[in-house]
């Protein structure tokens, strides 16, 4: 008999809400972590939606809600928005970490840090049994009926199992600050080629008088450390004085594209480790920890079913792909689009909202979790946007079509 019905790799938030999904189920789940402490290293910049705290549950991670942006163009001149109510919420990432896998403790799940998982040794019709490593070095062996990837953009799990990765990985630095100037309520994007080629540069307040500043970058043979100093040096110049001396840094790698199966023969991936991330903004933790509570369902069913094949497991592929696949789709054409924009024409769209009044839509529209929403609306809002972009923009803001058919290629792939 197996060891455990189910055995997660990886204790971040994807990983620990599908374990508490499936054991709240009646099953026995076991998450291994390879770090010694849940939530360290901080894996993102702590900025995430009411949908994530309601997800999550109440607790003492929220540290201040965030009530508008100011997008600096190429060129640094602005476009501003800000609203009465919270849009988003700075959090403590590590302390929302160790919350979620309290309540898949209390649901009955076993957590096991500084436990490593070194590859699969056979998977057959009853079973897969995987090689982990402990603390102290010693190898043991698990057998469970499922096998979860929740390790992140590098997953080994996925390597495994032969789950083929993202089209591409942009790295990511990130520091945080103790103590930075700057309004507390709003959060700070930066967009072309000097700090952030196809992506951003951001400067989130952490709700306690500090800040995140980091960056996301096409690997250009530029490295992402050189462009966060660029970013860096840029605030000390706006704000007259260096920043504080950071107290961490965050190095990472995006996954940017889709996977094309989530799922095999008793095994599936969720949240980083599936390309489960944002195309538009990076940000992973809403559709991690959505994921993993999707496939904590179909895992339920199949373990009653005790069918954890392929087609199968299939079902979860075909649940995520049906809340987000059209958002996705959306998103990652549209992120191609931007992409490829020269700073001068990233300029023209800045100044165009701007001058367009568009802030009251931006409010209206906006969210963070499905940001193509709020992006639609803009392009329809304003003619003169539309005439700064390629015309397969238009296309996709036409009124049935559910994304343009215009292909793009898929970006150079990161290995």
């Amino acid at each position: 008999m197996p060891d455990v019905d189910a055995l997660v790799v990886g204790g971040g938030p994807a990983g620990t809400a599908f374990a508490r999904g499936l054991a709240e189920r009646g099953a026995r789940v076991r998450v291994v972590e390879e770090h010694p402490r849940i939530g360290r290293p901080v894996q993102c910049a702590g900025l995430v939606s009411q949908r994530v705290v309601d997800l999550a549950g109440p607790g003492g991670y929220v540290r201040r809600p965030i009530r508008g942006a100011t997008v600096f163009g190429p060129s640094l001149r602005p476009f501003e928005f800000r609203a009465d109510t919270a849009r988003a919420f700075a959090i403590d990432r590590a302390a929302l970490d160790v919350h979620l896998a309290d309540r898949a403790a209390a649901a009955g799940v076993e957590i096991r840090t500084a436990t490593r998982f070194d590859g699969v040794v056979r998977r057959d019709a009853d079973a897969v049994t995987a090689r982990l490593t402990t603390a102290d070095g010693t190898t043991e062996e698990t057998t469970a009926k499922l096998l979860v990837g929740a390790d992140g953009v590098a997953s080994a799990v996925a390597r495994a199992v032969r789950l083929r990765r993202p089209v591409e990985i942009l790295p990511a630095f990130e520091a945080e600050y103790p103590a930075s100037p700057g309004d507390p309520d709003t959060v700070e994007v930066y967009l072309g080629r000097r700090f952030a080629p196809g992506l951003f540069g951001w400067w989130i307040p952490d709700g306690q008088g500090g800040a995140r500043v980091g960056i996301a970058a096409d690997a250009d043979g530029t490295s992402a450390r050189a462009y966060f100093d660029r970013l860096r040096d840029h605030l000390a110049h706006r704000f007259g004085a260096p920043l504080a001396n950071p107290t961490g840094f965050v190095v990472s790698g995006i996954p940017i594209g889709t996977v094309p199966r989530l799922s095999t023969d008793r095994a599936l991936l969720v949240g980083d480790a599936a390309a489960q991330v944002k195309p538009l903004s990076g940000g992973g933790l809403f559709t991690g920890i959505r994921a993993g509570e999707i496939a904590a369902g179909i895992a339920a069913q199949a373990l009653e079913e005790n069918d954890l094949s392929a087609a199968s497991l299939r079902r979860y592929d075909a649940a995520w792909r049906a809340e987000f696949g059209e958002e996705f789709r959306r998103a990652l054409y549209l992120r191609r689009l931007f992409a490829r924009l020269e700073d001068r024409e990233l300029d023209a769209v800045v100044d165009a909202l701007g001058r367009g009044g568009l802030a009251g839509t931006v409010v209206a529209f906006g969210d963070i979790d499905f940001p193509t929403h709020v992006a639609r609306e803009l392009l329809r809002a304003s003619p003169g946007l539309m005439r700064l972009l390629p015309k397969a923009i238009g296309a996709w803001v036409a009124p049935g079509v559910a994304y343009p058919a215009p292909e793009l290629d898929p970006g150079r792939r990161r290995e």
